[in-house]
């Protein structure tokens, strides 16, 4: 399987890191590395994660990271795995 990252997710995901840059850069960039290598972490087995709160589909799921829900959809079909949502207290994931 292939992962396709979402512009929803990257907007997100560097307003939060923009976000943790303004107390310390250093915490910022492994903070965002730490995301990737999870999200990585992903593609031998994107079905042990939890199936997603937020949408009724056996194919999204959520990867929690610190308090942080990173929601992706297994595309089984195309082998492809989509992250679309990163949220952090909020109600809408997209």
């Amino acid at each position: 399987m292939k992962i396709r990252v979402k512009d929803s997710f990257i907007s997100r995901l560097s307003q939060q890191v923009d976000y943790i840059a303004k107390d310390s850069p250093p915490r910022a960039r492994k903070f965002k590395n730490d995301i990737i290598k999870e999200i990585n972490n992903i593609i031998p087995n994107p079905y042990k994660h939890r199936k997603s709160i937020y949408f009724e589909n056996e194919n999204i799921r959520d990867l929690i990271y610190k308090g942080y829900t990173i929601v992706f959809y297994i595309n089984p079909n195309e082998h492809i795995i989509d992250i679309f949502g990163f949220i952090k207290y909020q109600e809408n994931p997209i």
